[in-house]
């Protein structure tokens, strides 16, 4: 096997793992920004802590409630991605060892890294078992019930506890300190990274890489890379939604219609909603994507605007903290994405309303053919 199969292959299960990861991490942020902007109709900022579980207000109550609920999900962030990149190796068989070595990885601190190693790691031990265990008939079923996930689960944390774990934990930390040590131009030299990553491909491996990076980080107190990332996330589709209502006439008919689901789609956070454009002309589309995503984030993040959540739809905007900036960032994104695009396509030829026209009239009958 060539090293460039080894390579699509490794990126084809931990891209399984991240979608089946974002999901949970949406529904846990999307949680946490219900209550968190509620809270702040309170004028609370803290809803999280313990002291709310206890108020005489029940609203307040609840909000904290919500809050645990949306932590509790976020918590299976790290065991879902090690447990469905086991799955996409070795099937049914790898989530057992997977989900358990992702659990060991959220407690040592080995974050992102970690968890990928360790869904690595169960995936292709349990591989390894299943195609080189042999049993008699009678003792088949004894494989997958209790054989793989006892041996996989066990070589899996072993491998963890005392190979990968303690160095993952120390990347992982010193990462950690080394972000939040960042400031000024650095600070927004990152935002302007992760943006333009995250503009890129919309959705694919490099969009991807940035995003779920960003969301690991929050778990270590690491907050700008999120907030660069969820800003970039919605760029694009914005930019290109407000390009087709600009000018129409640079856009051919599915473009447009493309252009107003592409504005809602950028509204509720999803960057997949540019990608017919990028698909008709990437040369044009790609680099003012990247070019508005990178400048928007570093903006945002320049500016002070903190998001705490992987939110980057319209319904958490209220929770970040100085939102006004956080909106500025986008708002100058999308501008010039969207100026790019004008500036950089020619208007369409009017060949397909001819041809539309020229269709219309032939279903007609002509009023010689009436009489005859």
């Amino acid at each position: 096997m060539t090293l460039k199969k080894i390579g699509k292959e490794l990126e084809q299960h931990i891209m399984t793992g991240i979608s089946y990861m974002i999901p949970i991490v949406i529904a846990g942020a999307v949680l946490m920004a219900i209550s968190r902007v509620g809270a702040s109709f309170y004028g609370i900022s803290d809803i999280w802590e313990s002291k709310w579980a206890d108020s005489a207000n029940l609203i307040i109550r609840f909000l904290n409630t919500d809050d645990g609920w949306g932590g509790m999900a976020l918590d299976l962030m790290f065991p879902i991605i090690s447990a469905y990149i086991s799955y996409s190796i070795s099937d049914k068989g790898g989530i057992a060892p997977g989900i358990i070595g992702g659990m060991l990885v959220a407690n040592m601190n080995a974050g992102f890294l970690g968890a990928l190693a360790s869904g690595l790691i169960a995936g292709y031990t349990v591989k390894l078992l299943t195609d080189n265990i042999r049993l008699p008939q009678a003792a088949k079923s004894v494989l997958p019930v209790f054989i793989v996930p006892v041996v996989g689960t066990f070589i899996t944390l072993f491998l963890i506890q005392y190979v990968i774990g303690v160095p993952f934990a120390s990347i992982n930390t010193g990462l950690a300190a080394w972000l939040k040590g960042l400031t000024g131009t650095n600070k927004v030299l990152l935002a302007a990274i992760v943006g333009g990553m995250v503009g890129f491909d919309l959705g694919g491996p490099v969009n991807k890489a940035a995003v779920t990076t960003a969301m690991a980080l929050l778990t270590s107190g690491v907050y700008d890379p999120n907030t660069a990332a969820q800003v970039a996330i919605i760029i694009p589709p914005l930019g290109l939604g407000l390009a087709t209502i600009i000018n129409k006439r640079k856009f051919n008919h599915d473009l447009q219609e493309a252009g107003n689901a592409s504005l809602v789609m950028g509204l509720i956070g999803v960057s997949e909603g540019a990608i017919p454009f990028a698909v008709e002309s990437p040369l044009k589309v790609i680099p003012a994507n990247v070019i508005g995503s990178a400048i928007g984030s570093a903006l945002a993040v320049g500016l002070g605007a903190v998001n705490h959540a992987p939110i980057s739809g319209f319904y958490g905007w209220l929770a970040v903290e100085k939102w006004w900036f956080y909106l500025i960032g986008v708002a100058v994104g999308t501008l010039i994405v969207t100026a790019l695009t004008l500036l950089l396509r020619k208007e369409q030829p009017m060949e397909d309303k001819a041809i539309e026209e020229e269709s219309d009239e032939g279903d007609y009958f002509t009023e010689d053919e009436w009489e005859s």
